[in-house]
């Protein structure tokens, strides 16, 4: 897999997980704490993909 390719394969995990955390955050039967797990991981994945950026823009 290239890079491009997995950058795209990121952003899209990081958008599926954008509408699980907004159908989590209407939905009661989520307790808060799953919501943070979800809102880590997209924020990992965010991290991940600006590293890339910057290293494929030097």
């Amino acid at each position: 897999m290239n890079l491009g390719s997995h950058l795209k394969e990121l952003r899209n995990k990081h958008d599926t997980l954008s509408q699980e955390i907004e159908q989590a955050q209407r939905s009661p039967a989520f307790e808060d704490i799953q919501i943070t797990a979800l809102k880590r991981q997209k924020l990992k994945i965010k991290e991940e993909i600006e590293r890339l950026s910057l290293s494929t823009n030097a």
